[in-house]
């Protein structure tokens, strides 16, 4: 710890509504503790291109209401090379920069985590990412803005839907997992949710129509999440069209609307206590961790465990939302 004295900051990977207020709070909460701070600009490839400026207090002042990132974000495949690495190393030495706070997801903390084992350098990952994938928090940055979005659009989509008698395939990302379109699902009152988590099959299609287009509805909307295993919401509105012609089947692709936006009032608390307790976990000696809430706590995740550990969906919700859409 007596050997930090500047603290980093970047982002990295898709964006996400909350980065911002991540930003602010770890560069704010830095210098309250008496740490120098830089900004780190388009993620890895600006530690490599040496985009890297001195953050004051100032440089944060208003964003914490602002979507997106003002630190950008940019892949890199230099950076998962040894020799684009050991130009990250040196090019942070060079600006005096003693640790690392790198706001992403999945491989934006494999890439914080390679990097800290190389050169023994302290690290410390807030999980900014919608999808809600990372293992050991309850939630991530931007995952409940995210979630607010979907459920509006839903909502107007459903008039539409309503009106003509139609049944709607809408289609929300998750590559790898499906927590958007499952609480989506139940916040919007849809029919049903197509995940990854559990594949799907001719039968289980059967199942969904039978089960979400009853006499009863004169609409009905399944959220699919965006995955080869589910196959995506083109090709299951195309099943349908062939299997069950009888059915007025309609696609709508949220696609990137899910990421824009103002954060909501939880996003931005959250990653505020998220980006403090980084600052909190290097003056504790902490490195190659990632900050985590769990039962409203923060905690300290170890970086291979939120990495490989994979995070569950709820069948109790995922129950919930077939009993509530007879």
């Amino acid at each position: 710890m007596a050997d930090i004295k500047c603290i980093g900051i970047l982002t990295s990977g898709g964006d996400a509504p909350g980065m911002n207020a991540a930003i602010r709070a770890v560069t704010r909460s830095a210098i309250f503790s008496g740490f120098k701070v830089k900004g780190i600009y388009r993620g890895y490839r600006g530690i490599i291109t040496d985009e890297i400026v001195e953050f004051k207090t100032q440089n944060v002042s208003n964003i914490i209401q602002m979507g997106g990132t003002i630190l950008k974000t940019a892949r890199c495949k230099e950076f998962m090379t040894p020799e684009g690495r050991q130009l990250a190393y040196d090019n942070l030495k060079r600006h005096g920069i003693d640790a690392l706070v790198v706001i992403g997801g999945d491989g934006s903390l494999t890439g914080a985590r390679i990097f800290a084992n190389e050169f023994d350098f302290p690290i410390v990952g807030l999980p900014g990412t919608i999808d809600n994938d990372l293992f050991g928090t309850d939630s991530t940055i931007g995952y409940d803005t995210a979630l607010n979005t979907i459920m509006e659009c839903i909502d107007k989509i459903r008039d539409t839907a309503t009106s003509h008698e139609r049944l709607f395939f809408i289609e929300v990302m998750g590559r790898d997992a499906g927590f958007l379109a499952l609480n989506g699902a139940i916040a919007a009152g849809a029919e049903a949710a197509i995940i990854p988590e559990i594949s799907t099959e001719v039968d289980q299609l059967a199942e969904l129509i039978q089960n979400g287009f009853r006499k009863s509805k004169n609409s009905s909307i399944v959220l699919v999440a965006e995955s080869p295993v589910t196959g995506g919401a083109m090709a299951l509105a195309e099943r349908v069209k062939n299997e069950y012609p009888g059915y007025d089947v309609r696609v709508s692709i949220l696609g990137h609307l899910q990421r824009g936006g103002s954060p909501t009032a939880f996003d931005r608390i959250l990653a505020s206590r998220m980006g403090a307790a980084a600052v909190d976990a290097l003056m504790e000696d902490q490195r190659n961790v990632m900050i985590g809430l769990s039962n409203d706590e923060i905690v300290y995740v170890p970086f291979f465990k939120a990495i490989r550990n994979e995070k569950h969906v709820s069948r109790e919700l995922l129950n919930t939302l077939h009993r509530l859409s007879i």
